[in-house]
């Protein structure tokens, strides 16, 4: 029953990241103003909002204009969907208690990811106001987990660490390259997913996984000349999806990591 809630609120919500990502780029009120083609601003009636369905029906293109609807609509909902539902099969503690307001808190910085990694990937920005919403769900989640440790303050410094090593090592960049290689969107990032991933290790294992799903990415686009060294592509995406896997599976990958290489 969970699965199937979780499905219909992923979609929903995947659904949800899409309008409100335009509409934020829009300036528009991403809160009360209805849904409308990009195109010809037609206000889309129920039956062109079902998350998926309505675009296989519609078989891509818009009810009213017939412009083609980007497949990013799709995917969006179903990538936000596969996130919800994983999240609930890879928490790593019980949802009852205090968890399940932990698990809550975390769907909705996970809503908030997506939209941050699509708004970086159509405008290679990373929107400041996005960034400061979703500190205040990551610091109610360290708050939760601070009040509830058994080491208050240990616990607190676990999380001021994560955050400097996360944004530091970005904001020393930053200076060194006078913001050449990366931007300051990816530092207050940075500094986000720290708190998100709650430890110094797990900060650092976001940056490596990040640079490595970047470097997968862009392999086979510089093999076939559609990137270049000098190219410039977002980070954010790569780093968000690294922190999604840190915040799930770290522990397993540092578990695997000291058996394999330290014998640990």
């Amino acid at each position: 029953m969970a699965i199937i809630v979780l499905l219909v609120l992923g979609l929903s919500f995947g659904s949800f990241v899409n309008a409100f990502v335009w509409r934020l780029h829009e300036n528009k009120d991403w809160l009360n103003d209805r849904s409308e083609c990009i195109y010809c601003h037609h206000k889309l009636a129920v039956i062109d909002l079902i998350p998926v369905v309505s675009w296989l029906i519609l078989r891509g293109k818009c009810r009213y204009c017939k412009r083609s609807i980007s497949v990013q609509y799709p995917i969006v909902e179903l990538i936000t969907t596969v996130l919800f539902v994983a999240s609930y099969l890879l928490w790593p503690t019980h949802l009852v208690g205090y968890s399940i307001a932990l698990f809550v808190l975390w769907l909705v910085i996970v809503i908030g990811l997506v939209a941050l990694a699509l708004y970086d990937l159509k405008w290679m920005i990373l929107p400041s106001k996005l960034i400061y919403f979703l500190y205040i769900a990551a610091l109610l989640m360290a708050a939760i987990h601070i009040y509830y440790s058994s080491n208050h303050i240990s616990t607190a410094i676990s999380y001021i660490i994560a955050s400097l090593v996360g944004g530091g090592i970005f904001y020393i960049l930053f200076l060194v390259s006078k913001g050449k290689w990366i931007g300051g969107g990816d530092v207050r990032l940075g500094f986000l997913l720290g708190v998100i991933v709650s430890s110094a290790q797990n900060s650092l294992l976001v940056i490596f996984l990040a640079a490595l799903l970047g470097t997968i990415f862009s392999i086979p686009f510089m093999a076939n000349g559609k990137l270049k060294k000098t190219s410039m592509i977002p980070f954010g995406p790569f780093l968000i999806a690294a922190a999604i896997i840190v915040e799930l599976e770290g522990f397993n990958i540092l578990a695997w990591y000291s058996h394999l290489f330290l014998g640990g």
